[in-house]
């Protein structure tokens, strides 16, 4: 899948799940959960066990209806590995210039962590294309407003902080899309992974809403 092409589909769908499981059964079950739910953007963290086999299964099994993603990717080597395994983008929790360089190689995505607008300049210059604004509960929807007035052209996709009550907040703001990790997958920690569809489901509603009304 090209790079505009994976960009383009993260942003439509408006939603990434990011998956930290216990196991790779239970990823995978997640995984299968969101996309029931109509939640195609997956990204796999690096702290699941066997994350680079998991990133590989689900990119045979789902193909073209999953975009495909490796998370909490902390240096090139590791990228590089889940770019092989089949991982359409990679998403790290603060910019490494190295990883950067390697993403833009293969032309992949890079999704970096930025809090500050220095953080932001700095990966906007080294083309990472979407900034990730983590953690986001520690300013709230406010930030992206705060950095979007300097710097309108950043792509924003904050993770940490959002959920069903203020995701609409945070697209109204200007966020791009969103990422969702504990409050998307909790269902899994008892088995109830149609919980985690459901939530999936009403996200893309709320953002759906909210980009309507924008």
């Amino acid at each position: 899948m090209k790079k505009w092409h994976v960009l383009n589909s993260i942003v439509s769908v408006g939603l990434v799940a990011v998956v930290r499981a216990e196991n790779s059964e239970m990823a995978t079950s997640i995984a299968s959960a969101c996309l029931e739910g109509g939640l195609s953007a997956i990204e796999i963290t690096y702290t699941v066990p066997g994350a680079t086999d998991i990133i590989s299964k689900l990119s045979h099994t789902h193909g073209h209806n999953i975009i495909l993603g490796a998370g909490t990717v902390l240096d090139p080597e590791t990228a590089r590995l889940a770019i092989l395994a089949g991982a359409q983008y990679i998403v790290s929790p603060s910019f490494n210039l190295d990883t950067a360089r390697l993403c833009n190689r293969y032309q992949v995505p890079y999704m970096a962590g930025v809090m500050t607008i220095r953080e932001v300049i700095e990966a906007l210059e080294n083309g990472v294309d979407i900034l990730k604004v983590f953690p986001g509960e520690i300013f709230g929807p406010q930030i992206i407003k705060s950095i979007k007035g300097p710097l309108p052209q950043a792509n924003l996709l904050p993770t940490g902080g959002v959920s069903l009550e203020n995701v609409e907040q945070w697209i109204s703001a200007g966020a791009i899309a969103v990422g969702v990790g504990g409050q998307l997958t909790a269902g899994a920690k008892t088995g109830n992974y149609g919980a985690i569809t459901e939530y999936a489901s009403k996200m893309i509603a709320k953002i759906r809403s909210a980009r309507a009304k924008s």
